[in-house]
């Protein structure tokens, strides 16, 4: 164990922040250490937009599905894929070539950017004592968050995150996680592993929730899962990420 093991072990989401403001600097460097995160072939497919302004935020807020925390954070990050920088390059040096900006490839390539620089940039605003919550609510009405901030063509929110001072007052205890036997799996799957750590997680998790809510819920993990995958969620993306450019080839 080390501070960087240790900071990154000690991760919780923060959804109640103090009114201390997160300063320009402090948005540059958590920016800036997101950039320095890997990237596929270095295309660096990606762009955050930081809302501070309350009214944009208010109607952030209500696309999300009128999460408070996003009105009363500091700064909002919204964290887009963005493959509309190499559509330009392709255009000025290979004016006369076909381009495939659009192609699933793509798309996978710019999203699991934006993953990897969020991170990075969630980790960093950590070491600075801020906190964070990520917020994937944004999707639920995504063209009108595309339309707010102004996205064009081959940019698309993936998600946002709270970014701010947390409040003392309030917050959870660290959420387990799945044991390392049904997440870590040496020189190939191993189904019965997988199937042992998740039945260890269920009960783990009933504790845990049970605990949580006071006894309000008492579902376990793979309970929460199955309602989850059984209850259709934001089909109009595809709709959405097709007339933005995606998925196209």
């Amino acid at each position: 164990m080390n501070d960087t093991i240790s900071l990154l072990m000690n991760h919780r989401s923060v959804r109640k922040y103090t009114d201390q403001p997160v300063s320009q600097e402090q948005l540059e460097a958590i920016v800036a250490a997101g950039q320095m995160a890997s990237s596929s072939s270095n295309v660096q497919a990606y762009s955050v937009v930081a809302v501070t302004d309350p009214d944009l935020k208010n109607k952030l807020s209500e696309c999300a599905g009128n999460q408070a925390y996003i009105q009363e954070c500091p700064v909002f990050l919204v964290w887009c894929a963005d493959l509309s920088r190499l559509k330009k390059a392709a255009e000025t040096h290979q004016p006369v070539a076909a381009s495939y900006e659009g192609a699933v490839e793509n798309f996978v390539v710019a999203t699991v950017d934006v993953a990897l620089a969020s991170q990075n940039a969630a980790v960093a605003a950590e070491s600075l004592g801020l906190g964070i919550v990520y917020i994937g609510g944004i999707r639920s009405q995504i063209e009108t968050v595309s339309d707010l901030l102004g996205l064009p063509d081959y940019v698309y929110p993936v998600f946002g995150m709270c970014v701010g001072y947390p409040d003392p007052n309030h917050g959870a205890g660290l959420r387990p996680r799945l044991p390392q036997e049904a997440v870590l799996h040496m020189n190939g799957y191993h189904v019965e592993q997988n199937e042992r750590g998740v039945q260890a997680y269920d009960e783990t998790s009933v504790r845990y929730i049970t605990a949580r809510t006071n006894g309000q819920r008492t579902s376990s993990w793979s309970e929460q899962m199955a309602a989850k995958l059984t209850n259709p969620s934001r089909l109009q993306l595809r709709s959405f990420l097709e007339n933005k450019g995606f998925n196209k080839q």
